[in-house]
């Protein structure tokens, strides 16, 4: 995958997130931006399993193929942060992390169940949908960290700037939440497996690049929640 797919499946990942945002400018909720909160949480931990290859031409990094999906969550809890405070983020996180629990909790069920006799696909189900328990636990445990992280810190730069610099509260409420979300997922869900090292540093170069990428996506998500141009609402001071 060259920089230019790598690029393009970012934005168009990012892209989910504003028909969240019109969605809590129409009804003044953030239903539609929990639905895709949870819903990228939940594919992200289904396809962690998988270690892909990224190719930028001079350098080449490996990371789980969720990182690209998964990074756009900071994104979200950082507009609905944004847009309703702190509280209703941590409602969300809480909602995603009881949602995780269920799913894990039915895929279980369903590879449990005994196959009817002309059913020959059971191993292969099986180690398709099923969880790692290291990576499911890897996974929850730094999702409640670095998730909460975010939440705190993005509240934290907004009161410290009065409402200004949307661009500081969401870089520096993301870059180390990411960072912290990836030493705690790979390190517990790797170690004496994989090499860490490698995975850390493609994993979070990958997360970074998607929080570059996403800058511009916040400010547009919220020109979508006030329906009005960012000058005219906030003030040209406040960029």
């Amino acid at each position: 995958m060259g920089i230019l797919t790598i690029l393009n499946w970012i934005v168009l990942i990012t892209m989910f997130s504003l028909f969240g945002s019109w969605y809590a400018r129409k009804y003044n909720k953030p239903d539609a931006l929990i639905g895709l909160y949870v819903a990228f949480v939940l594919i992200s931990n289904i396809i962690a399993y998988k270690i892909a290859m990224f190719d930028f031409g001079f350098i080449t990094l490996f990371a789980t193929s969720a990182t690209l999906v998964f990074s756009v969550t900071f994104l979200l809890t950082d507009i609905v942060n944004e847009k309703f405070g702190r509280k209703e983020t941590q409602k969300m996180i809480f909602i995603a992390f009881i949602t995780q629990i269920a799913v894990a909790c039915f895929i279980w069920l369903a590879i449990s169940l005994k196959p009817a006799p002309f059913w020959p696909d059971q191993e292969i189900f099986a180690k398709i949908i099923g969880f790692a328990p290291r990576i499911m636990l890897a996974s929850w445990i730094a999702f409640l960290i670095s998730e909460n992280a975010d939440a705190y810190l993005f509240s934290w730069f907004k009161k410290l700037t009065n409402g200004k610099h949307l661009w500081m509260r969401n870089v520096f409420s993301s870059i180390p939440s990411m960072a912290l979300d990836t030493f705690i997922f790979v390190t517990i869900a790797f170690y004496g497996v994989q090499p860490l090292w490698t995975l850390i540093t493609g994993v979070l170069v990958l997360k970074w690049l998607v929080g570059i990428v996403d800058i511009p996506f916040m400010y547009l998500n919220r020109w979508i929640m006030c329906q009005e141009p960012y000058t005219k609402v906030y003030g040209v001071s406040g960029s």
